[in-house]
């Protein structure tokens, strides 16, 4: 019985210690972190829509790293936003150790998924901080460049086709995933509508499923290019983030597309901005 009572006080504890004050203020903190990039990438894309495809600018998080960085107190802006991802992945690891807020949080699925997105947002965080601090390949290298890398040396390996078909299929799936989820507007269990005003309510519906419908078509497509690099074990099918944008201004709708789905990733940012203030953690 005794075994049992301490039991249950350190599960308690442990519940405290993922519920505390100090997690849910990295989590906002790292949806801010977020927006931004999106926001960002979102910007630089519209650029490149405009000038017709012939911007140098990276329209991923590289792109939006250096764009950061070339602004009054960049570095100290760098440095900032790297903390608030590091306290993005420290919240999502409390969800994977301690379970997520609502009726289903304590599912191993969800665990498995937070445990994901936190070593996701790990990688990211370890990415913008090592640039900040002066390692600028290992935060603004091209994506388009590092995926190809990846890429081909996955194909080098036994069955690494297969390998790179079956990623690219779970990437197509989990865009269509996130415009589903979107469409579906599944993220108003995840936030206080209640809080919101009738306007802001509106608001959120729009950027939420805009921009989750733009940031799933991205990945849709992305995975797309994989399978393709797969198909014809060419590692140069394979796309990052700035090559899979540039590519919707090569479609019959023109740049068009491309600017369509650029302020839809600006979109998705300032969705991330009202996470940072709504979301339930």
């Amino acid at each position: 019985m005794n075994t049992s009572a301490a039991a249950q006080r350190g599960k308690g504890k442990a519940r405290r210690a993922g519920d505390s004050k100090a997690v849910e203020m990295g989590g906002r903190a790292g949806f801010i972190a977020r927006g931004v990039i999106y926001f960002l990438v979102g910007f630089l894309a519209l650029r490149i829509a405009f000038n017709g495809g012939g911007s140098k600018k990276q329209a991923d998080r590289g792109g939006a790293l250096s764009e950061i960085a070339q602004k009054p107190f960049g570095s100290v802006l760098l440095w900032v936003l790297g903390i608030a991802v590091v306290g993005m992945a420290l919240w999502r690891l409390s969800e994977a150790l301690f379970g997520a807020p609502g009726e289903d949080g304590d599912k191993a699925t969800k665990r498995l998924t937070s445990a994901g997105r936190a070593v996701f947002y790990g990688f990211v965080a370890y990415s913008v901080l090592s640039f900040a601090a002066g390692s600028k390949s290992s935060g603004s290298g091209s994506s388009d460049s590092k995926s190809q890398d990846v890429t081909a040396k996955v194909l080098d390996l036994p069955g690494g086709r297969w390998i790179v078909g079956v990623a690219g299929v779970v990437v197509v799936g989990a865009g269509l995933w996130i415009a589903g989820r979107a469409v579906m507007r599944k993220f108003h269990k995840r936030l206080r509508m209640e809080a919101m005003s009738r306007v802001q309510r509106r608001g959120v519906d729009v950027v939420g499923v805009f921009g989750g419908l733009s940031r799933g078509i991205v990945f849709a497509v992305a995975g797309g290019f994989a399978v393709s690099a797969a198909l014809k074990a060419r590692s140069s099918e394979a796309k990052g983030m700035d090559d899979t944008l540039r590519s919707f201004a090569s479609t019959p709708a023109g740049p068009w597309l491309l600017a369509l789905i650029a302020v839809g990733l600006a979109a998705f940012g300032l969705f991330s901005f009202a996470n940072a203030r709504w979301r339930k953690i």
